[in-house]
């Protein structure tokens, strides 16, 4: 199967126009639409949803993602090939996917190979359609990566900075997403047992629970994502939007063990 995570948003005729060249290229593909609301030119949140459904995506799931603020522009359209495919523009897209797909080599991607192989023009503005929508279509067919670009060094690949960072006692931390719940989101994983969590800029303690229900509606606490990241979270509200928080912003945490 293909999967598709973009920014294009669905009040226009993106998606389709990109689904409609994949399936003529290959008429059997399998499309399954992660989401295309990604916030617009949000590579960070991109590479998040992107790491989410790779997780779980059975070997040989090819995965297009297209946020791709550089579009036309001389950064490269990349093939990543291990137990799963990467098919995204070279900007730190595959950052957080590629940690779970045991990457062993990547790709160029030829424009020209691709032009034979489609038929059709490349434009300088939609590369999902015209690019990564066929190179994906035409991976989940059989062909060889090989055939439609040119090997380049694992190494040279665009990375995000996303680690998290130590600072004192406590960590320098990146808001990965926030959710339609208005959960934030934060880089951090394998944290440990925890009692609270303090985010000392913005003057907040609030206690770390197994879930939402546990506190009251309204109130802030801490939990385990169900990404396997330090979330935080109001219980039927938005922490976002009481915090003050977007995706990209840097949060000063303080983590409280566990007795």
């Amino acid at each position: 199967m293909i999967t598709l995570t973009t920014d294009f948003g669905l009040g226009g005729p993106y998606v389709g126009e990109m689904k409609v060249a994949m399936l003529r290229v290959n008429p059997n593909a399998r499309l399954i639409d992660v989401t295309h609301s990604i916030r617009r030119h949000s590579i960070v949140e991109g590479s998040f949803v992107m790491e989410q459904v790779v997780k779980y995506s059975p070997e040989g799931t090819v995965h297009v993602g297209v946020i791709d603020p550089g579009v036309g522009t001389s950064r490269r359209a990349v093939i990543i090939e291990g137990e799963q495919f990467l098919v995204v523009p070279d900007n730190g897209l595959a950052t957080l996917p590629m940690k779970h797909i045991k990457p062993r080599r990547a790709y160029e991607i030829d424009f020209k190979r691709i032009r034979r192989f489609t038929g059709w023009r490349i434009s300088s503005t939609f590369h999902g359609r015209d690019v990564f929508g066929p190179a994906g279509a035409l991976l989940e067919a059989g062909i060889e990566p090989g055939q439609i670009g040119t090997e380049i060094p694992l190494e040279s690949l665009v990375r995000l900075n996303v680690e998290p960072r130590r600072e004192g006692d406590g960590w320098l931390l990146t808001v990965l997403s926030i959710d339609d719940f208005g959960n934030v989101i934060l880089n951090l994983e394998n944290y440990g047992t925890l009692r609270a969590v303090e985010l000392p800029d913005l003057g907040v303690r609030v206690s770390y629970l197994d879930t939402y229900g546990q506190v009251k509606p309204g109130e802030l606490l801490a939990l385990p994502g169900s990404h396997d990241y330090l979330e935080i979270a109001v219980n039927q509200g938005s922490a976002a939007e009481r915090l003050g928080l977007k995706v990209g912003d840097e949060v000063r945490v303080k983590l409280i063990g566990g007795d």
